[in-house]
């Protein structure tokens, strides 16, 4: 099977692989990391100088072809947007799933139905996504009082 792409879609190509290898491997070490990936990475890679973009990637002394420090901080910015993203995500969901187990007790919030769930567990998330939308973290505390929760 042969693939053909414009200058344009390998540059595109080069982006998804290293934001692909970052998601999968970024926070593994040793032998968590995903071997396959970096192989089909490096090969993606290795065709650089095909399309004359040798000036976005490096090659190391030993042969691993890497994204250069600019193109780097390029592709930095949809990791930072992503991230942000699902910080917001997370702390919405995390902290209405607690309010509504709180709220519900553990039993009977694992006894609902699925949609019955959705439908009782929306309003603890629209309580905090209205909060963050209005006051970002501003009004976000922890409690040292043990009768706060």
């Amino acid at each position: 099977m042969k693939i053909f792409f414009t200058k344009k879609q390998y540059e595109a190509l080069i982006k998804l692989v290293y934001l692909g290898d970052w998601m999968a491997n970024s926070c593994k070490t040793g032998d968590e990391i995903d071997l396959e990936i970096e192989k089909v990475e490096q090969y993606i890679y290795s065709f650089a100088k095909d399309f004359g973009m040798e000036d976005l990637l490096d090659q190391s002394e030993r042969g691993t072809i890497y994204p250069t420090t600019a193109f780097e901080e390029k592709l930095d910015t949809y990791i930072d947007e992503y991230d942000d993203e699902n910080f917001w995500d997370e702390l919405i969901h995390s902290l209405a799933m607690r309010d509504f187990v709180e709220h519900y007790g553990k039993d009977v919030v694992a006894a609902m139905e699925m949609s019955e769930r959705f439908e009782k567990e929306e309003p603890f998330i629209q309580k905090y996504e209205d909060e963050f939308y209005e006051n970002g973290i501003q009004k976000l505390r922890l409690s040292t009082n043990p009768e706060c929760g």
